[in-house]
């Protein structure tokens, strides 16, 4: 992974369209052999050297030289490529999906909110129920939310199938917390639930990656994932690994914040009662 690359790719929604170009060119030419010269990047990038160093600086280097280092010193020169081709042998693949899924994760650091993150985990540990749905991969994030909250004590549930969704929420009030998981933000049958749980006094929070969704419209909290997803194939799993990162994330939170010691009953306690579900001989 050239993590200098993907730095490059990182930010690049941030630069100015000469810097742009300069970034372009890189990543259009990552197999180059060498590095070359400043002269020769303006150059080709129909840019100035004083745009190279402010690019290069905006990458968290001291000036051209030093990014120019980092650049030689990283091989292979990989970069997140837009598509899987077919001629792409299995581990080429591999390393587009780390590469596609290490920028995913940055995307989302740098996207969610601090605040939205800490008052939904406020919601869900002071929750006297916590109902999770989910469609499709978003299903699964749910289920395993649900797994671990309740190995921390919470009252809660998971649904994927649309009927026991809405017959869940048809019975949720005041105090109790529905989270709806969507990546596109959109699924008519979350959406939907979300916004029935809403009318009938509960908090709703939401786990998605598109902006302007309508999700958005029916949450009290939202959490916002960007990845970005490269379009080469519905198997991708850069925006299932965000989600997972947020549940986690507030999963964590949770144990840690709850009294009791629960914290130490999590790590400890069940690691003791799911003893007996293992085979010893």
């Amino acid at each position: 992974m050239n993590r200098t690359l993907l730095r490059a790719q990182l930010l690049y929604g941030e630069m100015g369209s000469s810097e742009k170009r300069i970034a372009d060119y890189l990543l259009a030419h990552a197999d180059a052999p060498e590095p070359m010269s400043i002269t020769e990047l303006a150059q080709k990038c129909n840019s100035s050297e004083a745009t190279i160093v402010r690019f290069s600086r905006r990458l968290g280097f001291s000036g051209y030289q030093e990014f120019k280092i980092s650049l030689a010193q990283e091989s292979p020169r990989a970069i997140v490529s837009p598509t899987i081709e077919e001629a792409d042998d299995c581990f080429t693949i591999f390393d587009k999906i780390v590469n596609d899924a290490y920028l995913s994760l940055e995307r989302t650091k740098k996207t969610i909110s601090a605040e939205s993150l800490g008052e939904a985990s406020e919601l869900i540990s002071g929750a006297n129920r916590i109902v999770l749905i989910g469609l499709g991969s978003s299903a699964s994030v749910a289920e395993d939310m649900a797994g671990k909250l309740l190995r921390a004590g919470c009252q809660v549930v998971a649904y994927s199938d649309t009927h026991m969704q809405a017959i869940a929420v048809s019975f949720v009030g005041p105090g109790d917390v529905v989270v709806g998981i969507s990546h596109s933000g959109a699924s008519k049958d979350i959406v939907e639930s979300l916004r029935a749980a809403r009318l009938k006094g509960a908090a709703t929070i939401c786990i998605t990656g598109t902006t302007r969704s309508p999700i958005m419209k029916c949450s009290d909290v939202v959490l916002l994932t960007d990845t970005e997803e490269t379009r080469h194939s519905a198997l991708s799993l850069s925006s299932h690994i965000a989600r997972q990162m947020v549940v986690d994330a507030i999963c964590y939170h949770v144990v840690s914040s709850r009294s009791g010691g629960l914290k130490e009953r999590y790590v400890t306690e069940n690691a003791g009662e799911l003893a007996s579900k293992r085979v010893t001989e």
